[in-house]
């Protein structure tokens, strides 16, 4: 009988590192050799250029002429820059990879071992830690991504803007909610069932409005923790960006309306409303009028979004009655009123 190891020596699952680019050329000189120095044996990279007015295309068509290139007409976001690039990538797994990720050698293997243990595994991420601080988890995504009973955020190593250092306090396989979009491990008969990404949001969260959907069809999220990347982060829209915060706020909305029950809308919608109009304020007095509008913003086109009907993509049937990997309290409470700032101290969790 074959091990796992065994089973992907003789398989080898195909997968396909995708990268989408918008004038990244800097990070793609930067990073591109560390992916090219992966050590799985069935593997290939493509770079999905979102109409980069850089020299982007020149230089890897020049260094690197092994690397397809997929070229868009405009740049279309995260969501519909990975959706369009995908429907011209066939693999058994995706992995849609940043441009400003450094990966070890060997991250591809633990993690398609996972995933070909049970195919229930739809999407993984790896451990993530700040390119520019490797001792720190990074902030987007960390050591697996996870979801208050609020529809907030937070991971394994980061809650709000608090980034833990990494000794291996997460060091296990361990069930998620969602896995980070900056190293995203996919299946790719699943991304297709689900209809890929919902384009409504452009970027920001649409990974985790997969991952929810993909849960509510009955698939499963892991972090694997012995797979480990670097990233920089902030590399297209940096940390307090207006648009970015912009979008955090108008498509976490979207996100919980698309996949609450009716009933657990018609309370937590007006909850969370209430609570970004704090926020919103608390800016404000703060002098930061950037976020007032912001957030204010947000929350018209969200309010457009729910008259005009752009609901997105079908959902799949609810297949579970609950998902496990919801934190049932809220991570704000915790946080800003409890002053818990690390995962452990929070959520009860069991290696």
């Amino acid at each position: 009988m074959y091990s796992i190891k065994d089973k992907l020596l003789i398989i080898s699952p195909s997968v396909a590192i995708v990268i989408l680019n918008w004038n990244g050329r800097s990070f793609l000189e930067k990073f591109l050799p560390f992916t090219t120095a992966s050590t799985y044996n069935n593997y290939s990279i493509i770079v999905a250029d979102n109409a980069s007015d850089d020299d982007s295309v020149d230089f890897i068509t020049k260094n690197y002429p092994g690397i397809k290139i997929l070229l868009s007409r405009a740049n279309q976001g995260f969501s519909k820059g990975y959706n369009s690039s995908l429907m011209q990538v066939s693999a058994d797994y995706y992995v849609l990879l940043n441009s400003d990720v450094a990966v070890t050698k060997n991250w591809i293997e633990p993690v398609i071992a996972l995933m070909e243990s049970d195919e229930k595994i739809a999407a993984c991420q790896p451990k993530i830690l700040s390119f520019n601080n490797r001792s720190q988890f990074e902030y987007a995504g960390a050591c697996g991504g996870f979801l208050d009973k609020m529809g907030y955020p937070f991971t394994r190593g980061r809650i709000f803007d608090t980034c833990e250092n990494d000794t291996g306090q997460y060091d296990s396989i361990a069930k998620i909610f969602w896995a980070s979009g900056a190293a995203l491990f996919v299946r790719g008969t699943v991304f297709h069932e689900m209809n890929g990404f919902d384009e409504y949001f452009f970027a920001h969260q649409e990974e985790i409005d997969l991952c929810w959907r993909m849960q509510r069809a009955g698939y499963t999220i892991y972090a694997v923790p012995s797979s480990v990347v670097y990233h920089v982060g902030g590399g297209t829209l940096p940390m307090g960006d207006r648009k970015k915060i912009y979008l955090n706020f108008r498509n976490n909305l979207v996100m919980l309306s698309k996949n609450s029950t009716f009933s657990e809308s018609l309370w937590k919608i007006p909850v969370r409303i209430m609570m970004d109009i704090v926020a919103a304020y608390r800016a404000l007095i703060g002098g930061d009028f950037s976020t007032f509008i912001s957030i204010a913003s947000a929350h018209l086109d969200y309010a457009g979004w729910i008259f005009i009907g752009k609901r997105g993509k079908k959902l799949p049937k609810m297949k579970t009655k609950s998902i496990a990997t919801v934190y049932d309290g809220s991570i704000a409470w915790q946080y800003f009123i409890k002053k818990k700032k690390t995962f452990s101290e929070i959520v009860p969790f069991k290696k």
